[in-house]
């Protein structure tokens, strides 16, 4: 009876308790039966240990550690915005890492060169006969490096986490830079686009790395394309608080939304220079947030058939540049389904259908020269990617350059 009594008072003081907490500090805990019994998070965590950790190996457990971590961006810099804000951001410590190469970087990348005599001939002939003997391979070709002067991209040191403040917009309304994953612009170093260069940007939103491209002040000709109509919408925003009026209303720049992978009927055999950034499982935002993910249950099958549509799009690419035109095809996943695999039968079908030859171009010269800024896979057998580390937390960022023969 006594410990009805105790029983019976706590429960008039926990009442009387919740009467003077203000409502705005109340919590209501929501039923079992509305909460999510497998988190998108958890089944894309589950699904990276079992299928990352046999293709990554003993790289994996770093690679995890900064995928669960907060990334590291980049400031894109606005050659575009009048503002000085390379001084300021100089001023904060970062540096432009596209021009800041360290010279045993550029002399490793060089030893590389196609023009070099000697040791590096045999070795480049040694690298070819390797990848030939994969099956469905492509010759491999090392390739100069012409990095664009005017892409200047900022970052904090190595293992410095300290975090970028939002950009101003200048006197012209323009924003000084575009807060990035600064492997994001590796893709658009590797495409190499040079002066009267025609570009198709097939996959473009949300506009990163089209900014990046425009940087380069050398495009004669951009298309810009997404097949969302909502995200053409946000990349149209973005242009709009970087790029000046007369530019986005220039006949030189294209906006588009229609469906990549029918690109060969639409324009073929066009364009000098093809990025084909395709949709893929993030795998960042994957494990990071529940909004938009991929492995969500009710996306299953669309996740599935992702390398299936990524193959696609790449082979529309390589259809819509012309003879000696060249094409980056990358994604920001690890995975070899949606990286190696689909490049490989891309290339097949290209020449089985369409009677297309490629070539790849090895971007081995340029994951030498920023060695030091970003963390790279070793021995991929075909093109280059970035591994998430904890003191160099970007990407991940997978890449591969082909060059159209015929």
């Amino acid at each position: 009876m006594a410990a009805l009594m105790d029983t019976r008072i706590l429960l008039r003081k926990i009442k009387d308790l919740r009467c003077l907490t203000p409502k705005r500090t109340r919590v209501k805990a929501k039923w079992a039966a509305t909460q999510a019994k497998s988190p998108a998070t958890s089944l894309a965590l589950q699904y990276f240990d079992a299928t990352y950790s046999l293709q990554l190996g003993q790289q994996w457990p770093s690679a995890r550690a900064g995928l669960l971590s907060e990334r590291k961006y980049g400031a894109l810099l606005n050659s575009f915005s009048h503002e000085a804000v390379l001084a300021e951001l100089q001023a904060q410590g970062c540096r432009d890492f596209v021009s800041h190469t360290d010279q045993e970087g550029r002399g490793a990348a060089s030893a590389f060169s196609p023009y070099a005599g000697g040791e590096s001939e045999g070795r480049m002939e040694e690298e070819s006969s390797v990848s030939l003997k994969k099956p469905d391979s492509v010759d491999q070709e090392l390739s100069p490096l012409r990095l664009s002067p005017n892409i200047k991209c900022l970052v904090f040191p190595r293992g410095d986490i300290t975090r970028f403040k939002a950009a101003r917009p200048d006197m012209s309304g323009l924003l000084g830079y575009y807060l990035m994953d600064a492997a994001s612009v590796l893709p658009c170093l590797a495409l190499d686009v040079q002066e009267g260069h025609s570009v198709l940007d097939l996959c473009a939103a949300p506009g990163g790395k089209t900014l990046a491209l425009l940087q380069t002040h050398s495009i004669r000709f951009l298309c810009v394309n997404d097949a969302s109509v909502s995200r053409t919408l946000r990349l149209k925003k973005v242009l709009h608080s970087y790029v000046p009026k007369e530019l986005l209303t220039n006949e030189r720049l294209r906006i588009t939304s229609l469906d990549g992978t029918k690109w060969g009927e639409i324009e073929s055999n066009t364009f000098d220079r093809v990025l084909v950034d395709v949709p893929c499982t993030t795998d960042r935002h994957a494990l990071m947030e529940e909004d938009n993910n991929i492995f969500n249950k009710s996306r299953t099958s669309e996740r599935r058939k992702l390398p299936q549509l990524q193959m696609e799009l790449l082979l529309a690419g390589i259809e819509a540049a012309c003879p000696g035109g060249e094409i980056v095809y990358s994604t920001c996943s690890l995975s070899q389904l949606q990286n190696q695999y689909v490049v490989e039968q891309a290339v097949h079908l290209a020449r089985e259908k369409h009677g297309i030859h490629l070539q790849v171009v090895n971007l081995r010269p340029l994951t030498h020269m920023f060695r030091k800024t970003f963390h790279f896979a070793p021995d991929l057998h075909l093109g280059e990617m970035v591994l998430p580390h904890l003191a160099a937390n970007f990407g991940p960022i997978y890449m591969c350059k082909l060059r159209r023969l015929s």
